[in-house]
């Protein structure tokens, strides 16, 4: 089962078309006239970094985007100058990509930096071990002011409208932060990182449930019924690749440093997914499942108790993988049932919307649901569902696209493959062994509302886009980025009379709505996605692979 990308977030998913960069590599190309010497190369990736590393990080740590001044400042919301985010393409990220540079140019610069990025995450580490979506450097009253005011106002993002004071498996930010302290150490074996690393593993193991699955946060809290819905961030959670990003964590952990403790619970992980595989007529998944019973669960008011078909989709891709892994069948034994599930939910051709199925079905009834909403802020909007295709809410799709053919083709394949040649080149079936040189040059998240996704294809460091790069750093040392996303100051808590106009399909409410949403007057800005894009970009060039 190969590494999977080091983070898959959700706004890329469902939004990844309203928030395309227009700074990209496109406009870049035109201004190449022939290949740059590697040397010309690696001066503007050192240019690059240190601007980020000198006058953009926050003692080592970093959001997703800043006005040139720095009077503005967004990780997934709007941020406090002392605040770092954790959430891809966030601090970690930017870790991954200091090691990627040392690795490839052994310049003892980028590993320094990639120590700031880790003395920064360790700063907010929570004592469990595991990450909040952010951090602030100032201290507990600041980002509880930040949460009863910023957090608490943003109407789409519910998950940043209560501060639970535990850390979160949600959107990878404590896996592929874990990863980086895992890659960081295992360098040069620093025993500065050990206790923080060793810390991050034992939250792992701490917070796995005995059936295998993880909660979405820990340590459990039953704080946040939202509009009288239970607190759904203690329910298993596959939303996100939760589960995948653990294994993938407790596997790295395995192959660097041969921790025994790990392989009972990526066994157990696994076997979660067959537990929560619903029987027959409906031999899918939900987001969440709830612990008890093990059916699925609602999670945020637009995420019913129901049916996922991405989910299932993304679960059944699992099982293959852990087949994989193991050699053991029963990974495969009911896929198919899943599968056949699938094709009952297709939609009517009518209301496809693009995509063949409804992202929600109905438990028992099988009938597709579709998220709605009303009003104009946090306090007096307010999300429902119904049988209603037509005027669905555009930040989070009630619609998917799942390939089932091919998902057949590669059940059929495995299925036909032995259990000892499949799993040949399993983690699983031999011991320690190096991790990966490169992180961030497959195909990889950058998305911070600006940019989309680093790809790897063959062409990513092709001379002429490295000389675009390297004519488009400007004289201060980073790359002009549109800002097509903002969102509005906040100016106080929503009104209970909801304002004129049709919210019902924005990004954003009203004015007290601090959600991000897209401008029709976007700023030159910094990115860290840009950033990460294009030293991937150089990174081929100058030879890593």
């Amino acid at each position: 089962m190969p590494l999977s990308p080091l983070s898959r977030r959700r706004l890329l998913a469902t939004t990844a078309a309203a928030f395309a960069a227009s700074a990209g590599l496109a406009p870049f190309k035109a201004l190449a006239a022939e290949a740059p010497t590697r040397q010309a190369a690696l001066a503007t990736m050192k240019r690059a970094t240190t601007f980020m590393v000198e006058k953009v990080a926050y003692q080592g740590g970093y959001v997703w985007s800043y006005l040139p001044d720095f009077s503005r400042r967004w990780g997934e919301m709007e941020a406090y100058p002392t605040m770092i985010w954790v959430q891809p393409p966030g601090t970690a990220t930017m870790g991954h990509l200091f090691l990627d540079a040392y690795h490839a140019t052994g310049d003892e610069y980028y590993y320094e930096a990639a120590k700031q990025v880790a003395s920064a995450l360790i700063k907010i580490q929570h004592p469990a071990g595991g990450w909040n979506y952010l951090g602030d450097l100032a201290g507990e009253p600041s980002i509880r002011k930040w949460y009863d005011t910023i957090g608490k106002n943003g109407w789409r993002l519910e998950e940043f409208q209560h501060y639970y004071g535990n850390a979160t498996f949600d959107d990878a930010g404590t896996a592929e932060s874990s990863q980086f302290l895992l890659r960081l150490y295992v360098e040069k074996k620093d025993p500065a990182f050990k206790p923080a690393l060793d810390k991050a593993i034992q939250f792992v193991l701490d917070s796995q449930y005995p059936v295998g699955g993880w909660p979405q946060r820990f340590p459990l809290k039953d704080e946040f019924h939202h509009h009288g819905r239970p607190d759904y961030t203690g329910y298993i959670t596959f939303n996100d690749d939760v589960a995948g990003e653990n294994i993938e964590f407790l596997l790295m952990v395995w192959q660097a440093l041969g921790d025994p403790r790990v392989l009972p619970a990526v066994k157990k992980a696994m076997d979660c997914f067959v537990a929560c595989q619903q029987p027959l007529p409906q031999a899918g998944w939900g987001l969440q499942h709830k612990v008890s019973d093990l059916k699925p669960s609602g999670a945020r008011t637009y995420e019913p108790e129901a049916f996922a078909t991405h989910t299932t989709a993304a679960n059944i891709t699992a099982c293959m993988g852990f087949y994989e892994l193991t050699g053991d069948p029963k990974y495969l034994a009911r896929l198919g049932e899943a599968l056949d599930w699938l094709e009952t939910t297709r939609l009517p051709v009518e209301h496809q919307k693009g995509r063949q199925f409804p992202t929600f079905v109905e438990i028992s009834t099988n009938k597709p649901l579709f998220v709605h909403r009303t009003g104009s802020n946090v306090v007096n909007g307010r999300y429902y569902v119904d049988g209603n295709p037509e005027n669905t809410v555009a930040h989070y799709s009630s619609f998917r696209g799942v390939n089932i053919p091919a998902l057949r083709k590669r059940l059929e394949t495995l299925k036909a493959t032995p259990p000892d040649v499949a799993s040949k080149a399993s983690p699983l079936k031999g011991g320690r062994q190096a991790l990966p040189k490169y992180y961030t040059l497959k195909d990889v998240s950058v998305s911070d509302l600006n940019v989309g996704a680093v790809k790897g294809d063959a062409t990513a460091g092709a001379p002429d886009k490295a000389a675009g790069l390297i004519a488009a750093l400007n004289e201060a040392g980073w790359w002009p980025t549109e800002l097509k996303a903002t969102s509005n100051p906040y100016i106080g808590d929503g009104s209970p009379t909801p304002a004129p106009g049709d919210f019902s399909r924005t990004h954003v409410g009203d004015a007290s709505d601090t959600s991000p949403y897209v401008t029709d007057k976007p700023k030159i800005g910094i990115s860290t996605g840009s950033y990460i894009e294009n030293m991937v970009t150089l990174l081929k060039y100058v030879g890593a692979a």
